[in-house]
């Protein structure tokens, strides 16, 4: 029997992402869809392989969406036409097994780069016009504080004509790139693998007013902000990252913040998700910390929607999908 014959007829897909508009409507149209997302659980669920294996004999169900439950060998034992997660690197998928299973495996690229290049602007208006702590002087009747007014306190410099370096240009970076050239930002960029032309990280740290991190976590960039490149940063320059907390050293950060080496930070990650209370970032009033929501919009749940409904469409009609990770178990 081939594969084809198989998985005749209409699929049955068990969905544990959160999906959303037009790319539900249609992948309900393709298929019997069961859906039911992690992150509408209270308490939050994720499944692990095994349970997740379980889940799918139980729905008798023949193709999985998924974003953070764990899709190891026991779930590619069962009958499956495809597996997709709505993540840019699925690295909660065993591709290595689902190769061997011949199931495709489809990611979600791009789906959250607006929503996190809207924070990291929303982080850096928050760093740079002090937003935070002005909101604060108004909640606690203190608006006139220690016989000064507002503007005397909070006047600064405003965007347009600084410059801004990116580390990393993929899709959340070139997001990035001109929504701060629409603020009439000078944007520079670091990316070896990048096919436009960029600078390398020393030029880029000694010349902005900015430094905002978009770079994957690898062996060549964990780490690659630390006491060294914090020093050479400009004592004016605020330091974002809203990918994630181990391309910084975040003790040489907390250096850097307590010496004024640089004038502030906006984070949205940090190594296991939170932060201490008694963390000494925390405390600082130049730093604005926000709990790993770059992604967090509905605008990022009805785009991967389509990324699926796109991919699973094509695969039902027999054609390569745009988005899949082993196309070789197509051939």
């Amino acid at each position: 029997m081939t594969r084809a014959s198989h998985f005749a007829g209409r699929p049955r897909v068990l969905v544990t992402a959160p999906l959303r508009g037009e790319g539900l409507d249609r992948l309900r149209e393709m298929a019997d869809v069961v859906y039911d997302p992690w992150i509408d659980q209270k308490p939050l669920r994720i499944y692990d392989s095994a349970k997740l294996a379980e889940r799918l004999a139980g729905e008798e169900a023949d193709g999985l969406v998924v974003e953070s439950d764990l899709v190891g060998r026991e779930v590619f034992e069962r009958p499956l036409r495809f597996v997709a997660a709505t993540r840019a690197d699925p690295v909660n998928v065993d591709v290595g097994a689902a190769t061997e299973a011949g199931v495709p495996v489809i990611r979600c690229p791009g789906r959250n780069a607006d929503a996190v290049a809207e924070l990291a602007v929303a982080l850096l208006f928050c760093l740079a016009r002090r937003v935070l702590p002005a909101d604060s002087d108004v909640r606690a009747g203190e608006v006139y504080r220690d016989g000064t007014i507002p503007y005397q306190r909070f006047r600064a410099w405003e965007l347009a004509g600084r410059t801004a370096g990116l580390v990393g240009l993929g899709a959340v970076g070139r997001a990035l790139k001109w929504r701060l050239e629409g603020l009439g930002m000078c944007v520079v960029a670091c990316d070896p693998y990048a096919d436009v032309p960029t600078v390398g990280l020393e030029q880029l740290i000694e010349i902005s007013d900015i430094v905002s991190m978009h770079a994957p976590v690898t062996e060549e960039t964990a780490g690659m902000m630390g006491a060294s490149q914090f020093a050479a940063m400009k004592p004016t320059a605020w330091y974002l990252n809203t990918a994630r907390a181990r391309l910084h050293d975040t003790d040489a950060l907390v250096e850097a913040l307590r010496a004024g080496s640089i004038a502030g930070a906006g984070l949205d990650h940090f190594e296991g998700e939170s932060l201490p209370t008694d963390h000494p970032l925390v405390s600082m009033p130049n730093v604005v910390l926000t709990p790993h929501i770059g992604g967090a919009t509905w605008d990022t749940e009805c785009r991967q929607a389509t990324m699926v409904a796109d991919d699973v469409a094509a695969l039902l009609a027999g054609e390569a999908p745009r988005y899949a990770v082993n196309p070789e178990v197509l051939k």
